[in-house]
């Protein structure tokens, strides 16, 4: 099929890579390029590079509402039109176009988590799975009905692994939903609107550890946490980035974290307990500001005094 492919992110640029295997993709509709990561130079994003590899079209419009970039995209006559964490809104006249509608490779099970951060918010409510599914776009944010899903154990994945893992389903989905929307034998599943949550965009800080927290909630903000928004705190008056973290599971753990109140700092048998509202959270691997990523053991090796107890944490102010 003659096909248009919207997408931004990493994501997408797995689904990209596989899609033009199969598939005759006329043109490529990503975000402009932008400053990612550390550095200040505009970067392309990954879709880009990937489509640019491939010498494909590339078109990075910064909307589709206005006329002429919507008669721009039925110049190229697609039969579909995938997407996937594009960023940014298809109006009517951009969901008419292809004749076969309009596809979205969407990180959730709908109708649980429809929205912006669906990977994260499945992490941080403890969901045991998490998902993909092939939808048909309509006006709504993910209202439309699916045709293919796929399932992923969430287990204790980073948001950065269960978004790779995701984006392989994802793609196979995908290439199997084309099949059967071709062949006219697709079989679409209206989403239940009582059973619908929302995933909200991750807010600035929200992912930073308190001693407020419990230690199972605090475990799993690190585990959705990434470098667009981190979990941080300030241990022992250092500034740091967690990294990995977890409620001890096993007896010696938590025997050594016992009795650790909210805010304190242990550390105890080579490992790093800090104190949680109902327990313990103990520390893996964590970047102290200004330095690269350490283990909690080479982390406690450069703090005066760790080893005495009387040390504190907080949450990171400002």
């Amino acid at each position: 099929m003659r096909v248009v492919f919207m997408g931004t992110p990493e994501f997408a640029a797995t689904i990209l890579d596989d899609l033009v295997e199969q598939h005759d993709v006329v043109a490529v509709y990503t975000r402009p390029d932008a400053v990612r990561g550390r550095g200040k130079r505009l970067e392309p994003s990954p879709v880009k590079a990937v489509a640019e590899r491939h010498g494909l079209r590339v078109l990075t419009p910064r909307t589709l509402r206005d006329e002429e970039a919507q008669r721009e995209l039925a110049a190229f006559e697609p039969d579909v039109v995938c997407v996937a964490a594009y960023g940014a809104i298809l109006p009517k006249a951009v969901l008419d176009i292809p004749r076969f509608g309009c596809l979205n490779v969407h990180a959730s099970l709908l109708p649980r988590w429809r929205g912006a951060a669906p990977i994260e918010r499945a992490i941080l409510a403890g969901d045991a799975e998490a998902g993909v599914c092939i939808m048909r776009m309509e006006e709504g944010l993910d209202t439309g009905a699916y045709c293919v899903c796929r399932t992923a154990d969430v287990g204790g994945k980073s948001a950065a692994e269960l978004t790779d893992e995701l984006a392989d389903l994802g793609s196979h989905a995908l290439l199997t939903a084309l099949v059967h929307v071709e062949r006219g034998a697709a079989e679409w599943t209206e989403q239940d609107e009582a059973l619908v949550t929302y995933a909200s965009k991750i807010e600035k800080r929200e992912l930073d550890l308190s001693p407020a927290d419990d230690a199972a909630a605090a475990a799993r903000k690190v585990q959705a946490s990434g470098p667009a928004h981190p979990s941080r705190a300030t241990v022992a008056g250092r500034g740091v980035t967690v990294l990995e973290a977890r409620a001890p599971e096993d007896a010696a753990g938590r025997e050594l974290a016992a009795g650790i109140a909210p805010g304190a700092v242990r550390f105890a048998g080579k490992r790093l307990f800090l104190g949680m509202a109902d327990g313990a959270l103990e520390v893996g691997a964590l970047k102290p500001d200004g330095k690269q990523a350490m283990d909690a053991r080479s982390f406690a090796a450069g703090v005066q005094g760790i080893k005495d107890g009387g040390l504190t944490w907080e949450e990171t102010h400002a």
